[in-house]
């Protein structure tokens, strides 16, 4: 299907993905095979190519009894993969706590807001990859640092706009071989949502076909099934939002990051318990561990943002609740008892939470996760950090 990027209709399959297709409809037993809109001669000689292989392998399995050739290195079990991977696995109550990487090449507040998690016994720190399409250091940089400085294990967002899919293997090479085994595949925000709209955006894959790489490379093969030799070992998470307008479309993709190889999702900031225990349900067929997003909200203006720019399901008592505060420092004091209440509520139907600490407030983070952290009570006070100037930010 097309997707709607900067008001044009793009196709993001790739010969190769579709190649793959052609292959599971000749083995359901499909006869006639061909495309529509968006398939180029490269996607019918990719599914050409696919379907001769197939024949020809089919052919000599009937002449010889011959073992076949397993090219592939199947990964570790998660468990064996990582921290976190092993956390997953045991069912275990996840703590993430999200870190920004910053707009310049200084990152010693980031570093010490890391530390200062890693301290309080937070599991990961999740560390997106230019969000909202800003231009920031990169965000591989910023989680090998954090955990070579802090010892911290992190969790890298991954998108896909602004890499073909020969870059998205390069980077997910790169970052195995350094020890980044943990990763969210997204398929990004476009360009125009940013400080840069006229920058070109790539989307040969969106999330979907992203899982289906890191899956590939996790069994030792790149999109064209050529082995690389050792799995690149990946624990693989993908991203959910349980408030979108079009619930249906967001099961049915979830579905297919489910099929495509997810271990684990990430849901989008939750205000309200009813869209995520509706999620939750319908996703009941193909279930995986689910993280529960938190979001500390600091102002009524920030309230409005989430749900009017990020479409994230915001209650009206919430933006009242925001409204009344009498101040900016009661405002944010409002935000984190809002994500405290959804955090206890949340913490039966779900398997961890990951909780922003918006405008670098980590102090904002830990209040919020006093009551689940080791040695702590809720009522204990967080450590908070001193104001910054945001003129213009959300």
């Amino acid at each position: 299907m097309p997707r709607s990027v900067e008001g044009r209709n793009i196709y993001l399959c790739s010969p190769e993905y579709m190649a793959s297709f052609a292959r599971k409809f000749t083995k359901a037993g499909v006869q006639f095979i061909g495309g529509c809109c968006g398939t180029t001669p490269q996607h019918i000689r990719a599914m050409k190519s696919a379907l001769r292989a197939t024949d020809a392998q089919a052919a000599a399995q009937r002449t010889t009894k011959r073992e076949p050739i397993v090219t592939e290195t199947p990964p570790v079990a998660i468990e064996e993969r990582s921290r976190l991977g092993r956390l997953v696995h045991e069912g275990a109550f996840i703590t993430m706590v999200e870190i920004v990487p910053p707009r310049g090449i200084d990152c010693s507040k980031e570093l010490k807001g890391a530390q200062e998690m890693a301290d309080l016994g937070i599991h990961a720190i999740n560390v997106p990859d230019s969000p909202r399409a800003s231009a920031r250091m990169s965000a591989q940089s910023l989680c090998i640092q954090i955990q070579q400085k802090t010892g911290i294990e992190t969790l890298l967002h991954y998108t896909c706009r602004d890499r073909n899919v020969l870059s998205i293997q390069s980077d997910l090479l790169g970052a195995s071989s350094i020890g980044l085994k943990n990763i969210l595949c997204l398929t990004g925000d476009p360009p125009k949502l940013g400080n840069y709209p006229d920058a070109t955006a790539v989307y040969d894959v969106d999330a979907i076909g992203l899982v289906n790489i890191v899956h590939r490379l996790n069994h030792g093969l790149d999109i064209g099934g050529n082995p690389i030799g050792e799995s690149t070992g990946f624990t693989i998470a993908v991203a959910a939002n349980p408030g979108v307008p079009d619930l249906d479309n967001e099961v049915r993709r979830f579905a297919w990051k489910v099929e495509a190889g997810a271990e684990y999702g990430i849901t989008q900031p939750v205000f309200d318990l009813r869209v995520l225990e509706t999620f939750l349900k319908r996703i009941e067929g193909f279930r995986i561990p689910i993280v529960a997003g938190i979001w500390p909200l600091t102002s009524l203006r920030n309230a409005e943002f989430m749900k009017n720019d990020l479409r994230v399901s915001v209650p009206d008592e919430i933006l009242a609740r925001m409204s009344r505060a009498s101040s900016p420092d009661a405002a944010r004091a409002e935000g984190i008892l809002i994500a405290q209440e959804m955090l206890a509520a949340a913490r039966t139907m779900v398997q961890g939470v990951q909780v922003s600490a918006p405008f670098g407030r980590y102090g904002a983070a830990a209040a919020v996760l006093a009551a689940v952290l080791p040695g702590r009570t809720s009522h204990e006070p967080a450590r908070t950090q001193p104001e910054e100037s945001r003129v213009g930010q959300l």
